[in-house]
C-alpha cells in the first residue's frame, strides 16, 4: 500500500502544528519547512479544518494551529480521513462499476479477505500511535536547523 501526498503533506502539516502550539502558524512557514506548494498546502489545510484536526483563523493575526492536543491526534483517523480509497485492489474500492461488483470472482475469491485482514493490520498499528509519538527531538531538529528554513513573521 502507498499513502497518497496529500496524506504525507497532511501529517507533515500536523507535525510542525504540533511543535508550535505556543503561536499561531502560517500555511507559508509550513510550506518553506516542507518544500511543499502552498497551493497544494492550502487544499490539505482545508481539508484538515473540515475534519476537526486543525483550526483556521483569518484576517491579519491569523494562521493555523492543532485544534486538540497531539496526544488525541491518532495517525490512523489522519489517514483514513485523508486517503480517498483504501481499497487495495479493484474489488475493495469505494465505488463499483455501474453494473455492480467490479470483479467476477469476487463471491469465490480468498484474496479479498486476505487483503482486507492485512489492511486491517496495517490500520491497527497507525491506530496505537499519535502525533505526540511522531514528534520526536531529532524531527525538531531537522526542521529548525535546515539551512533553507527561515520562518515567515
Amino acid at each position: 500500500m502507498r499513502l497518497t501526498l496529500h496524506t504525507d503533506y497532511a501529517l507533515r502539516t500536523l507535525i510542525y502544528l504540533g511543535f508550535h502550539t505556543d503561536r499561531l502558524v502560517s500555511i507559508r512557514e509550513i510550506a518553506r519547512a516542507y518544500g511543499i506548494s502552498e497551493n497544494h498546502l492550502v487544499k490539505i489545510i482545508h481539508r484538515l479544518g473540515l475534519g476537526g484536526f486543525i483550526e483556521t483563523l483569518r484576517g491579519r493575526n491569523g494562521g493555523l494551529r492543532l485544534a486538540r492536543p497531539a496526544a488525541e491526534i491518532r495517525i490512523g483517523d489522519v489517514v483514513r480521513y485523508t486517503e480517498e480509497d483504501m481499497g487495495l485492489v479493484a474489488c475493495m474500492q469505494a465505488e463499483e462499476t455501474s453494473a455492480g461488483r467490479t470483479c467476477v470472482l469476487a463471491d469465490a475469491c480468498r484474496l479479498r479477505g486476505v487483503l482486507a485482514e492485512a489492511l486491517g493490520s496495517f490500520m491497527g498499528v497507525l491506530d496505537r500511535y499519535t502525533l505526540e509519538d511522531m514528534m520526536t527531538e531529532n524531527e525538531r531538529t531537522r526542521l529548525v536547523n535546515r539551512p533553507d528554513f527561515r520562518a515567515a513573521p
